[in-house]
């Protein structure tokens, strides 16, 4: 079919948009969601497929069969098509559009040969007319190329409200898939699921996460047939059953990845036999399986050589002997990621005990263990330069001291998470607003923080490690040695009540990276003309929790900034006015003032006239001259006066 097929075009409409693969973007977006929903991740990336990294090893290219013919064509050809094939597949692998490749498969016989199966390898089947010209190409009688065979990837994720039964009825030619996802596939059955797997002997990674019709039927056929199998991802399946995965841990013993969110039918024997069967697993994930308890958590640390993450949130039967009975003298280097969010029957002596056993751990999540106090946070600092991850929230019983050695021990944190530790106060952030590369913050409900710690967060930083070099291309005005481009992306501040407008400003203004701000419950930001800025509350909150909602992500934290600055700006302008306008009333006053002051001072030249005038009349008088009135009075008294001849004599 292949080196002597007959030199025709493929058919038409093969290889065309619809049969592309993925974008880069859905491609992305197709490895975030096999990342964080389905168990397998870095094993099956396409860059390590290509470098013969794949635990798959599966071949790339169609060999050709006959040395004479091929040698022939060899002399015949141009050079460009003389180039090896392990050449030409290693260039392909590196466009960027599944066009490109189209593009090239429609160059010549030799180029489709070897880029079919690049082209092939994960059919995009995102949209329902695509879904139905990949199954009708996989379908021909007589196809050029054996297409059915190059598919490895097949992802029905983005369908996954309308896909039943009869739509993946027809991918079962499809033999050699290596990775299959139907996540959410709710309308999915048994029935379709079995017509998948029955000869699908090459299955390494299965993700039927939220298909809650899947049973056990399913399972058993897994195990059965798939003995290669390295992930499986069963969350919110609740119709498996404990028999059928403990079939699937004796059969299936190269599993590496398991997750079983959701599970509340599994119960501790399925588990040890996980443990016990399957000792290179690497992840796990138990999140709310509620009837595990603690001897499989002992049990797969025990016997796991390469356990990188353990995630047990809210299996709430989990108490400290599911470390303290560890044997002696055991570490786990590899151990990364532990999550025990709500274990919260956990106390100080099961954290101390981990962080002796696993002293590489990375992440760290203990939120909501409530029993935890400065002396479990102590034992983490141990960690030193290793962690980078931090959560603690709602354990209300950590003070200051211990968030000051934790932030001394450990420079390297990126991520901390406190919220309603609602013993911490400013002297805690002040201390943590140090760490140097600090993205990610939450203080919510840590409601004795004031403005002072926003103003320390303000300039939290990352050094600037070369400030002789070239000015940075994206923050170019922080360039210089005693500059900084603060590394904060991600802040938590709902419900701290002493924080003002003023304070979250200069927050704003002082980290650029800034891309999500949540203030839920400040007072100072439960204005309707912010509402614009803010992200819509999710649709279970209730009408109270609406009207305190306030997050701003992404271009809402920057339009926030803008509408701040700009207002901040507009009272500035008014201010100043204002003040121009009081300097102006304070000049005409003083006028005023000097005006008066004129006005006095001639009244005052008058009244030192006439007291100079007084002054003169006292100085004739004391040379003898009596005033004008006193000598009329002399006159009159010298006239009145009776003279001798004029007394009247006795008679």
């Amino acid at each position: 079919m292949h080196g002597g097929a007959p030199s025709r075009a493929p058919p038409v409409g093969v290889g065309t948009s619809p049969l592309t693969t993925q974008t880069p973007t859905e491609q992305e977006e197709d490895s975030h969601s096999s990342s964080s929903n389905s168990p397998t991740r870095a094993d099956y990336e396409e860059f390590d497929f290509f470098m013969n990294m794949n635990d798959s090893q599966s071949s790339i290219g169609i060999p050709t069969s006959d040395p004479a013919v091929i040698q022939d064509e060899y002399h015949c050809q141009p050079a460009i098509h003389r180039l090896p094939a392990e050449i030409l597949i290693n260039t392909f692998s590196k466009l960027g559009t599944a066009t490109d490749l189209l593009n090239c498969m429609l160059t010549c016989k030799a180029w489709a040969r070897n880029a079919v199966d690049l082209l092939w390898l994960r059919p995009a089947c995102s949209t329902w007319p695509k879904h139905s010209v990949i199954c009708r190409t996989l379908n021909l009688p007589n196809p050029y190329f054996a297409y059915r065979d190059f598919v490895k990837r097949l992802n029905l994720a983005t369908l996954a409200d309308s896909v039943n039964d009869g739509s993946v009825t027809p991918l079962q030619v499809c033999t050699q898939i290596e990775r299959l996802t139907l996540t959410n596939c709710h309308g999915l059955t048994d029935q379709g699921l079995i017509s998948l797997i029955t000869d699908n002997r090459r299955l390494l990674a299965l993700d039927i996460s939220g298909d809650s019709n899947i049973t056990e039927a399913s399972i058993n056929l897994l195990a059965l047939n798939c003995r290669l199998l390295q992930g499986l991802n069963i969350s919110g399946c609740t119709k498996i059953s404990n028999e059928s995965l403990i079939n699937v841990a004796e059969r299936c013993k190269k599993i590496k990845r398991l997750k079983f969110n959701d599970c509340h039918q599994i119960e501790d024997s399925s588990i040890m036999a996980f443990a016990k069967n399957c000792p290179n697993i690497l992840e796990i994930d138990l999140h709310h399986c509620r009837n595990v308890g603690s001897e499989p958590v002992t049990a797969l640390l025990q016997y796991g050589r390469s356990l990188r993450e353990f995630r047990l949130a809210n299996c709430e039967l989990i108490t400290d002997s599911a470390f303290l009975n560890l044997p002696p003298n055991q570490t786990f280097q590899h151990l990364r990621i532990l999550d025990f969010t709500s274990c919260v029957r956990l106390t100080d002596s099961a954290v101390e005990k981990i962080i002796e056993v696993a002293p590489r751990l990375r992440n760290v999540v203990f939120a909501k263990c409530r029993n935890l106090t400065d002396v479990a946070v102590n034992a983490i600092s141990k960690l030193g330069k290793n962690l980078h991850y931090v959560h603690l929230g709602h354990c209300n019983q950590i003070t200051d001291d211990a968030v000051k050695n934790l932030v001394h021990c450990c420079a390297r944190i990126r991520y901390i998470d406190l919220g309603c530790c609602n013993r911490l106060t400013d002297a805690s952030v002040t201390k943590l607003a140090t760490l140097p590369k600090l993205r990610r913050i939450g203080l919510v409900k840590c409601q004795s923080i004031t403005d002072e710690s926003v103003y320390a967060l303000s300039h939290a930083s990352r050094r600037v490690s070369n400030p002789s070099g070239p000015v940075d291309i994206m923050y170019p005005e922080f360039h210089g040695s005693n500059n900084h481009v603060s590394s904060l992306e991600r802040v938590h501040l709902s419900y701290c009540i002493n924080l003002t407008l003023r304070s979250i400003i200069i927050l704003l203004n002082n980290c650029p990276k800034l891309t999500h701000l949540s203030l839920t419950g400040v007072e100072a930001f439960l204005r309707s003309d912010l509402e614009k800025f803010c992200r819509d509350a999710p649709p279970d909150f209730n009408q109270h929790q609406r009207d305190a909602f306030c997050v701003f992500s992404g271009v809402g934290v920057t339009g926030l900034r803008r509408y701040l600055n700009k207002e901040a700006a507009s009272r500035l302008t008014l201010a100043r006015m204002e003040e121009a306008e009081e300097a102006e009333e304070a000049a005409m006053r003083a006028a005023e003032r000097a005006n008066r002051g004129d006005d006095d001072q001639v009244m005052t030249g008058m009244m030192s006239a006439a007291t100079l005038g007084g002054g003169l009349l006292v100085g004739a008088e004391a040379l003898g001259e009596p005033p004008e009135e006193e000598l009329e009075d002399s006159v009159m008294t010298a006239t009145n006066t009776p003279t001798p001849a004029d007394t009247i004599q006795p008679n």
